[in-house]
């Protein structure tokens, strides 16, 4: 039984609470927060014992499961790895590349297992359709949010977008050869809306929205590949899958519609096919399966230089959003 505590007891902190709960392979000591009217109602809430401090709490566990704001991620992570303690840290690992790297050198100096909080990663629609996934060289994805002020301590690109930039990376095994990217500041002071676009060494384009000002929530995105179509609703939990392939007259399963290409050129059929999406709780399963990297001694599926790689594309997109600022 590996003993966890939680820092940060927000809105997040709650979920992940109640979630670490659940899983038999946590014993769950506490948590800290640094504000007492949410430590008290928590502590309440779940039954749960609150810590006075962040380092009392950090000698008491074996793993530490940060959900604090970002500007603290590298505080936290850092002591709790010196101090030799396995640490799942929510996204966006830290704030600056600076920080990721010396965190990097701090993990590989403990030894220990970090995970980063991408839960996309475990969404039952993406998990669905990511056995379908064969080079895509085209992808779009939309991130759009009614206005929260949780968050806006940092831009859209890192609050938002950063989910997205982090499940291109995981889909296009391919090296990045140029980024254009644009965002305006509408009720923050940092971009509240941002488009960016990504071209890949292997010639994949991805290009993505992020909003947290819009009438109406949407996580979608969209892959197109060879002979391929893939749609996910990271929200609703929907996929669909659409397929070309050549047309066999003993094929009994039905085509949505059959394309004839021309003399000499065949004749194709559309398959659509709607994978199963079952039913899977993502945060609860991210922290499943750090458990199960500690216990087996494997690699977390989401691993400390994922969670760099993905904060290195975000702030070369804000870098190009805040260059095409100055030009203005």
């Amino acid at each position: 039984m590996l003993k966890i505590g939680v820092l940060g007891a927000g809105h997040l902190g709650k979920i992940h609470i109640q979630c670490i709960k659940d899983i038999p392979g946590f014993d769950l000591i506490g948590f800290y927060d640094p504000n007492p009217e949410i430590a008290s109602q928590v502590e309440k809430e779940f039954q749960v014992t609150n810590f006075n401090t962040l380092d009392e709490l950090v000698d008491a566990v074996d793993v530490v499961d940060i959900v604090t704001p970002t500007v603290s991620h590298f505080e936290c992570a850092s002591k709790s790895l010196k101090k030799y303690k396995h640490v799942f840290i929510e996204k966006p690992i830290v704030t600056t590349l600076q920080q990721a790297r010396e965190l990097i050198k701090i993990a590989g100096e403990a030894n220990v297992k970090v995970q980063v909080g991408h839960v996309e990663r475990f969404n039952p629609a993406f998990l669905a359709v990511e056995p379908y996934f064969d080079k895509p060289m085209f992808i779009e994805s939309h991130r759009l949010a009614q206005f929260n002020p949780r968050g806006t301590d940092v831009p859209v690109i890192l609050d938002l977008m950063i989910h997205d930039i982090d499940i291109i990376l995981s889909v296009v095994k391919a090296g990045i050869r140029k980024i254009s990217a644009s965002g305006v500041p509408v009720v923050s002071d940092t971009p509240d809306i941002a488009n960016a676009r990504i071209e890949f060494d292997n010639g994949c384009v991805a290009n993505l929205t992020a909003s947290r000002i819009s009438l109406k929530n949407m996580r979608k995105s969209r892959f197109f590949q060879k002979d391929t179509y893939i749609s996910v609703d990271f929200l609703n939990k929907e996929v669909e899958v659409v397929r070309i392939q050549n047309a066999d007259p003993k094929s009994k399963s039905p085509a949505l519609f059959t394309l004839d290409l021309g003399p000499g050129k065949g004749i194709k059929q559309i398959f659509f096919n709607k994978p199963e999406v079952k039913p899977l709780n993502a945060i609860k399963a991210e922290l499943d399966s750090f458990h199960s990297a500690i216990v087996n001694n494997t690699i977390p599926p989401v691993t400390i230089n994922d969670g760099y790689s993905a904060l290195e594309v975000a702030h070369q997109i804000i870098e190009k959003i805040n260059q095409s600022a100055l030009n203005v």
